[in-house]
């Protein structure tokens, strides 16, 4: 069983969301973001309705590459060791390109991209050493194609991470000895702050726990990849890949 999980970007949307369903399942928690004073007052209310969990609370910017390495040995200290990481913590900054929105959309790649690079080296060390681990990225359904307006760098972000993953869950096969998964999990549309302007009917959109719960049941079925919520995403994938670009962009 994995039991002791680390999650970025825990401070909020599905990074708290998945934070709060772990608990409740009798999960330990290294939870880490930028705003600590959140991750305090979330760490207080999981002790308080499951006492028997452990949760410790890290302040982390995953743009300070260094500090990402410092805070996943802190966690794996403190813990005596790390089952599962995931590396959720990003940005949806952007605009159009060409509109001058250009640090905007620099500091949505570099934290989506570089952040999560970082990560995941981090992780796969431990992972490594331990010879066992679980390492879950967040990724979208906008990976799935490039995407218009001020979704394109974050689409292309998200496709990069999915990238990643595969590549490391490719470096994992045949190799003897080792209990490590990888996951790629391609959100839809979910409440959070990242996308509280969206019409909510109009864009499918699920509540922030109920997308967490169909979040955390793929992840402790360890799957490879998965679209979340299954329905409707699971079949709009294909659509989302093929279908011509007008088609998508209306879609979108």
């Amino acid at each position: 069983m994995r039991r002791t999980t680390f999650i970025s970007g825990a401070s909020s949307g599905i990074g708290e969301g998945m934070a709060r369903v772990l608990a409740e399942k009798g999960g330990h928690l290294a939870l880490a973001a930028r705003r600590t004073d959140r991750l305090d007052a979330l760490q207080a209310e999981l002790l308080a309705a499951h006492p028997g969990i452990e949760v410790s609370v890290h302040a982390l910017d995953v743009n300070d590459h260094d500090r990402v390495f410092e805070v996943v040995g802190e966690a794996a200290t403190e813990h005596g060791g790390l089952d599962r990481v995931i590396v959720n913590a990003g940005l949806g900054k952007g605009g159009r390109i060409g509109t001058g929105r250009f640090a905007a959309n620099l500091e949505t790649a570099q934290t989506n991209v570089l952040g999560a690079l970082a990560q995941c080296e981090a992780a796969m060390e431990h992972f490594y050493e331990r010879k066992t681990g679980h390492l879950v990225l967040i990724s979208s359904m906008s990976a799935m194609r490039g995407m218009p307006s001020s979704m394109t760098t974050y689409a292309a972000t998200k496709a990069a991470v999915a990238h990643l993953a595969e590549g490391i869950r490719m470096d994992l096969i045949g190799r003897k000895g080792l209990d490590i998964k990888v996951t790629t999990l391609y959100p839809g549309y979910i409440a959070s702050e990242m996308n509280e302007g969206v019409d909510q009917e109009a864009k499918l959109m699920v509540d922030t726990e109920t997308g967490s719960r169909a979040l955390v049941g793929k992840i402790e079925a360890e799957v490879a990849e998965a679209c979340v919520p299954t329905l409707p995403w699971a079949p709009l994938a294909p659509v989302m890949k093929h279908a011509p670009l007008g088609l998508v962009k209306r879609l979108v």
